[in-house]
């Protein structure tokens, strides 16, 4: 599914932000991502679902040679991906039910196969309620849990999140976990990057540990 080899990163002239990265995660797999803030978490999130270039070595995704792959063969590979940064990046014109919808609209399918899904999947983040509303309304948490929703509503085969519990109450990590591990059970592989050693606990999955631009598994 993933394969990074001697993967280095930097911004412009500045030093490098990750430094000789090389793991795999195997389809089907779950990994938890952790280390302290700054140490290029997000970044190599980012690199994995194709907004960055890495400045050096080998990343593959689904097998293919990524690395230096041209623009306009980039958004087939996105589309097999699921993913919730901390910006959210819901579109403010859409109501949240439309702002989940928008993968499965995208790829083509029509309304009738998926109001039910789209609105189940909101009942279950507890957005139910919310489905009418436009973003700008909407608290940080609520915002969240839309992303998270849209991000797996067309069971992606790789799901990339980046805290997708940290503006949400216990109860609702523990649901959203539940949501996560159902997910990968069905078949999306996992890499989840989070601070809350709770739910890495409750999840007893694999830890990919990142300080200093270093990766190791703890």
């Amino acid at each position: 599914m993933l394969r990074l080899e001697n993967v280095g990163l930097r911004y412009g002239d500045g030093p490098e932000i990750l430094r000789d990265v090389s793991f795999a995660v195997r389809t089907g797999d779950f990994y938890f991502l952790t280390g302290p803030s700054g140490a290029g978490k997000s970044s190599l999130l980012k690199l994995l679902f194709l907004a960055l270039r890495p400045t050096r070595g080998t990343l593959k995704i689904f097998g293919e040679d990524v690395t230096g792959l041209s623009h306009n063969k980039l958004p087939p590979i996105r589309r097999r991906i699921g993913v919730v940064f901390q910006e959210f990046r819901l579109l403010d014109h859409l109501s949240t039910y439309d702002n989940v919808a928008l993968p499965l609209r995208v790829a083509g399918k029509s309304e009738v196969s998926y109001r039910r899904d789209v609105m189940d999947l909101l009942d279950w983040v507890g957005l139910a309620q919310k489905s009418a509303d436009l973003p700008p309304v909407l608290s940080g948490g609520e915002k969240q849990r839309a992303a998270i929703a849209r991000a797996v509503i067309a069971k992606p085969q790789l799901l990339l999140a980046d805290e997708p519990t940290g503006n949400v109450d216990p109860v609702l990590a523990k649901r959203l976990l539940h949501l996560f591990l159902e997910l990968n059970r069905l078949g999306t592989t996992m890499l989840i990057a989070t601070h809350d050693k709770g739910l890495v606990r409750q999840a007893e999955r694999p830890v990919l540990h990142l300080e200093q631009g270093v990766l190791n598994l703890q």
